[in-house]
C-alpha cells in the first residue's frame, strides 16, 4: 500500500511546492475599457461613455454605490433611513475631505445632485428620477431627499454613475485620482483600504485607460491587462478570434433593452400591422444562439420577468412556434399588409462592429422572405429603425416604458404617454404598477419597441482578478480586485 501511495504522494508535493513557488502578480492591476479615454466627464451634459463611467464610478461614488455583485452600500453616505410612507430618504454623510484638504458638505453634495435635475440637464437618468420633488441638506453631514411618491427604486438609481458627486477633477472616493495618464495612456488610481480594525489600511492601485475593442482584447491575450469591461454585443464576436484562456469571458446578467424602435415617421413601416409581421419574421433564437451568450432568450415584450410589483409579461404564443411554421402564415399575410409592388430598403441605424454586421445580416435573412432588403443607415435621419442598447438602471418597469414617450421618440402612443404620466403621479403603488403594466401592453400593441433579447455586456478577467462579479446592472467596482468576493470592499 506504502509503495502504491508513494508516487501519489510525492507528485502532490510537488503541485503544492510549484504553487506556492508560483509568482504572485505585483503592481498595479490593469483595467481597459473599450472606448475613448476616460475622463472625468459631468453627467448633466449627455450620456456617458463606458470609459467615463468607470471612471467616475470608482473616482466620485455618489450618495450610495453598488459593490462586485451589485448590492447597494454606502458610498458618500455612510448610514441612509427611508420613512414609512416612502417619500423621504435622509443620508448622514460620512467625515470626508476632497482631495485639497477641504471638508466635503451636504451643502455642496445636495447642490451637485440637483445640478443633474435641472432643466437644462442632459442627464440620461433624469427622467428616472422625476419623481424627486427636492434634495435639501439638513445639516452640514445630512441629506434629504423627498419624493412626490414612493420609488423602491431610488437607491439603485442613486448608485449608478450618472450620480457620481464630483467638482472638476476631485472625486468623493472610494479611488483618487492621482496623476495624469502615462506615456501609455493608462490613468493611475489609489484607494486605501481597510481590511481589519487593528490592522494597516491595504493601498490598491489600478491603472485605468481606454482602447479599442480589438486593441484591448489583444492586450489581454498577451497579459499586458488584467481586466477589460465595456464590452456590448457590438464587439463580442471579436472575443471569438483570438486564443483566450478559458473562463476569461464573463456575461453580466444584464437587464434593459435591446431590440428596434422605428424613427422615421410617415416614412414607410410606421403602420402597426407592417412593424408586426416585421417582428413575428425575426429569427431571435438562431440570432441568440450565434451570440453564444449563456442564458440570453429571446424576447418580444417591452417588460421582462422580476420587475419590481409587476407580473412576467405573458410571452406571445408566436414565439415559441417554429420559425419556418411563423413564415408560412406571415407570408399568407404580407401582400395585404405590404401590398405586391417592390418594397423599399429598409435603413437601420446600427452600431459599427461585427456584432452589428451579424444583426443586419440576420435581419437580411429574415425579412428578405417579404422582398425588403436591409442596409446600413449612413444617420438617424434616413433610418427607418435604430437600434437600441440599454441597461436597465434599477427594476423599475417606468424605466423601460418611459424609453417610448412622445417627447423621445418620433412614433409613440399618446394613450400611453398619458398612462405614465398618471402613474409618476399616483400615491398608491398598486395602482402605479397597474398603469405601467397597460402602458406597457400599448407600446407592444403598437410595436413602438421591437424587442430582440435582453442588452449584452461582458467583460474579460484573467486568474489575477478575484473580486469581480457579474451583476443585472453592468456597473463594475474596482476595489478588492486581487480579493476572493467576501473578503473585503
Amino acid at each position: 500500500m506504502l509503495r502504491r501511495l508513494l508516487p501519489i504522494l510525492i507528485v502532490s508535493a510537488l503541485v503544492l511546492e510549484a504553487s506556492a513557488c508560483k509568482p504572485t502578480p505585483e503592481g498595479a492591476v490593469k483595467v481597459a475599457v473599450i472606448g475613448a479615454t476616460p475622463t472625468m466627464r459631468d453627467p448633466a451634459l449627455g450620456p456617458l461613455s463606458a470609459p467615463d463611467a468607470v471612471l467616475l464610478t470608482n473616482v466620485a461614488q455618489g450618495l450610495v454605490r453598488f459593490d462586485a455583485a451589485g448590492n447597494i452600500v454606502g458610498g458618500l453616505a455612510e448610514r441612509w433611513n427611508v420613512s414609512d410612507d416612502g417619500l423621504s430618504y435622509i443620508f448622514r454623510l460620512s467625515s470626508a475631505e476632497w482631495p485639497d484638504g477641504r471638508k466635503i458638505t451636504a451643502q455642496q453634495a445636495a447642490k451637485l445632485l440637483k445640478r443633474n435635475l435641472a432643466p437644462r440637464s442632459k442627464n440620461s437618468l433624469k427622467d428616472a428620477l422625476g419623481a424627486i420633488e427636492d434634495i435639501v441638506a439638513m445639516t452640514d453631514r445630512v441629506i434629504e431627499i423627498r419624493l412626490i411618491a414612493p420609488r423602491p427604486s431610488l437607491l439603485a438609481t442613486l448608485a449608478q454613475p450618472e450620480m457620481a458627486i464630483f467638482r472638476g477633477r476631485f472625486g468623493t472616493g472610494p479611488f483618487s485620482l492621482s496623476a495624469p495618464p502615462n506615456a501609455n495612456g493608462f490613468l493611475r488610481l489609489t484607494h486605501e483600504a481597510t481590511v481589519g480594525d487593528d490592522e494597516k489600511p491595504e493601498k490598491e492601485e489600478v491603472e485605468l485607460a481606454g482602447g479599442a475593442a480589438a486593441d484591448a482584447i489583444s492586450s489581454f491575450a498577451a497579459g499586458k491587462v488584467d481586466l477589460v469591461l465595456g464590452g456590448t454585443f457590438t464587439d463580442l464576436p471579436l472575443t471569438q478570434r483570438v486564443q483566450l484562456p478559458r473562463g476569461s469571458v464573463r456575461f453580466d446578467p444584464a437587464s434593459g433593452l435591446f431590440g428596434l424602435v422605428p424613427s422615421k415617421p410617415h416614412g414607410g413601416l410606421d403602420d402597426p400591422d407592417e412593424r408586426r409581421l416585421l417582428s413575428q419574421a425575426i429569427d431571435r433564437a438562431t440570432f441568440v444562439t450565434a451570440l453564444n451568450v449563456p442564458g440570453l432568450a429571446p424576447r418580444a415584450t417591452v417588460l421582462e420577468p422580476g420587475l419590481d410589483g409587476m407580473p412576467n409579461p405573458a410571452v406571445p404564443a408566436w414565439l415559441n412556434t417554429p420559425i419556418a411554421d411563423r413564415r408560412t402564415a406571415l407570408l399568407a399575410e404580407a401582400s395585404r399588409v405590404f401590398g405586391k409592388g417592390d418594397k423599399p430598403v429598409i435603413k437601420i441605424a446600427v452600431p459599427e462592429g461585427p456584432g452589428g454586421e451579424l444583426l443586419l445580416v440576420a435581419l437580411g435573412r429574415d425579412w428578405g422572405i417579404f422582398g425588403f432588403k436591409v442596409e446600413r443607415a449612413k444617420d438617424l435621419a434616413e433610418a427607418n429603425f435604430r437600434v437600441i442598447d440599454l441597461v436597465a438602471p434599477s427594476a423599475s418597469s417606468a424605466w423601460f416604458v418611459r424609453q417610448f414617450r412622445c417627447d423621445v421618440t418620433p412614433i409613440c402612443d399618446p394613450e400611453a404617454d398619458g398612462l405614465m404620466d398618471a402613474a409618476r403621479q399616483t400615491l398608491i403603488p398598486p395602482q402605479r404598477y397597474a398603469l405601467l403594466q397597460q402602458a406597457a401592453l400599448k407600446i407592444d400593441e403598437k410595436l413602438l419597441f421591437i424587442p430582440i433579447a435582453a442588452p449584452v455586456r461582458w467583460s474579460l478577467v484573467s486568474n489575477r482578478i478575484q473580486g469581480f462579479a457579474g451583476n443585472r446592472y453592468a456597473v463594475h467596482t474596482l476595489t478588492g480586485l486581487d480579493q476572493k468576493p467576501g473578503a473585503g470592499d
